[in-house]
């Protein structure tokens, strides 16, 4: 019986370190069975993967925890029926979707300029919110800043506006993050886009996002 014990401890140590070794082939992965994923990013493949530099720490612009609320407010996990929820795998599902060719994705960064200079996810596109959230009961064939809505949703998300009326039936499926789930800006838009009548089930929102992608120590570009 202690011969057997003995036998049970050895093969327990020796998986136990045989594991650990297989991790150090390839530093921190992702996940169990994922190292890495590669993506576009302007014209050029770009490899997320998570850091492994033990003194890596978040940057600066998402170390704070007091946010003044409003408008930093902590926003709910569902943004409405229908509306899927990201987290991080998820997102890079999407990501590598639209690497390998996929036209029907986009994955949206909503923030605006001055955020985008401190890193963005490679592989997304950045439409600014302000460009989205807009009055969307107004006459688009006045309003400048609705023309520039009526220009996104239907040269960058594929829906047609015919008589006067949204056809989204061919419109791409968004997924859109901001820096995290205190910023309001990619719920926003995507309330908006429900609001004038876009599927549901072709939204998805990120609701971790730039704060949680960077604890992750995922990949970041500069914009």
């Amino acid at each position: 019986m202690k011969y057997a014990k003995a036998l049970i401890r050895l093969a327990l140590v020796g998986g136990i370190a045989l594991s650990g070794a297989a991790m150090a082939d390839h530093g921190n992965n992702i996940t169990s069975t994922l190292h890495s994923v590669d993506v576009m990013h302007n014209g050029k493949t770009v490899t997320i993967e998570r850091s492994s530099d033990k003194n890596a720490t978040v940057p600066k612009a998402y170390n704070k925890v007091a946010r003044h609320c409003p408008p930093f407010c902590i926003q709910p996990m569902p943004l409405g029926q229908g509306i899927e929820t990201l987290g991080e795998l998820e997102v890079l599902g999407y990501l590598k979707r639209v690497a390998n060719g996929d036209r029907t994705v986009l994955v949206i960064d909503s923030r605006t300029p001055e955020w985008m200079a401190r890193g963005t996810i490679p592989g997304s596109t950045n439409i600014p919110w302000n460009k989205i959230n807009v009055d969307v009961e107004g006459s688009f064939a006045i309003d400048a800043e609705a023309e520039t809505l009526q220009g996104i949703l239907t040269d960058t998300f594929g829906a047609r506006l015919v008589k006067g009326s949204w056809d989204f039936r061919n419109a791409k499926t968004l997924a859109f993050f901001c820096n995290g789930a205190w910023c309001p800006q990619s719920a926003v838009n995507v309330k908006t886009l429900v609001r004038l009548g876009y599927p549901a089930y072709k939204l998805k929102w990120y609701r971790g996002g730039m704060q949680s992608w960077v604890s992750l120590g995922l990949t970041t570009v500069n914009h």
